[in-house]
């Protein structure tokens, strides 16, 4: 009897809710990112926010709360904002692939079960990259070196960071064993690279791009499976001769998994046309990102296999973090 009234209940406000989806959003949106401004979310979230304000007829208000490789503000996400749509956070492979595999405590968050999927947003590559001064100037070189030379070394922004497992994941498929070295930032990996203090790095494309042109660095791979646009010349690690070697550094939108479906839908609807526009297509290039766009069940879907792949190479490579 309880059941059958907690049933007809729901029918009865079915059609109330409707409308209110309808109407959404009826204030400003806030759109989270999980580290500080200047870096890859915070530069794509930044492109996207003026478009989509043409869309949904609210500001879209960036909020920078960064800490812990992104958990700080997907935790928040997860357990403290309202599921109404109006907060959303523009997430990272770090935060929603990587992290609830690399920490020994809890994050706090459980991706499946506190986030609902908007869309992927973009895809962006990570570049290998050598000193222009390396002697090394293929991937097959490098694999050689790796092999015949123990104390060659790769550097990172930091240990669990995508570059970082780029490199692990090249030690699991060619049987190498460089030796990491973690930075605190890219910009110090940079710092690092320019100098020689390390031999090689899976670096981000936005701050590889400006480097290779200017000469200072040699890029000899990009990580995607398909090669960027605005390094056309550089071969993918695929066509490099490493078989299996698909790393996308990746930037997604979610929100509280009770956010109501049609508001799910309204903001895929608005991401996927602005992501579609001709001059934020230009824009993300610019930066070596690719749009991306998928519906909020290919995003999921992709999200749990990017968990999977990552999960797996970090159990196997037995690299952890204690702290959260």
């Amino acid at each position: 009897m309880i059941n059958r009234r907690i049933a007809c209940a729901s029918l009865a406000l079915a059609p109330l809710a409707q409308p209110w989806a309808q109407a959404f959003p009826v204030r400003p949106i806030q759109m989270l990112v999980g580290f500080a401004p200047g870096g890859g979310a915070d530069l794509v979230a930044r492109v996207l926010a003026p478009h989509l304000v043409q869309e949904l007829g609210q500001p879209v208000i960036v909020e920078n709360r960064p800490g812990v490789g992104g958990n700080v503000a997907t935790r928040y996400l997860a357990t403290e904002a309202k599921a109404d749509g109006h907060t959303i956070l523009m997430g990272t492979i770090a935060a929603l692939a990587i992290n609830p595999n690399l920490y020994k405590e809890k994050i706090g968050y459980d991706p499946d079960r506190d986030l609902a999927p908007i869309t992927n947003a973009v895809d962006s590559c990570n570049v290998l990259v050598v000193p222009a001064s390396s002697p090394l100037h293929d991937v097959s070189q490098l694999v050689a070196a790796c092999r015949t030379a123990s104390s060659l070394t790769y550097g990172s922004s930091g240990v669990g960071t995508a570059g970082h497992l780029a490199g692990v994941l090249l030690s699991s498929l060619t049987g190498t064993k460089p030796l990491h070295v973690p930075y605190k930032s890219g910009g110090g990996l940079m710092t690092a690279m320019l100098s020689g203090e390390v031999d090689f790095s899976f670096a981000s494309g936005v701050t590889a791009l400006a480097q290779v042109r200017g000469g200072k660095l040699r890029a000899l791979a990009v990580t995607t499976a398909r090669r960027a646009a605005e390094l056309a010349q550089v071969p993918t690690m695929v066509e490099a001769g490493v078989a299996g070697f698909v790393s996308n550094n990746w930037y997604g939108i979610v929100a509280p998994a009770a956010t109501p479906r049609p508001v799910i839908d309204r903001l895929n609807a608005a991401c996927v046309k602005v992501l579609g526009k001709p001059e934020v297509v230009a824009a993300l290039r610019a930066q070596v990102l690719e749009a991306s766009p998928m519906s909020p069940d290919e995003f999921g879907t992709f999200m749990r296999a990017e968990r999977a792949k990552w999960g797996k190479l970090i159990r196997e490579a037995g690299v952890t973090l204690e702290s959260v």
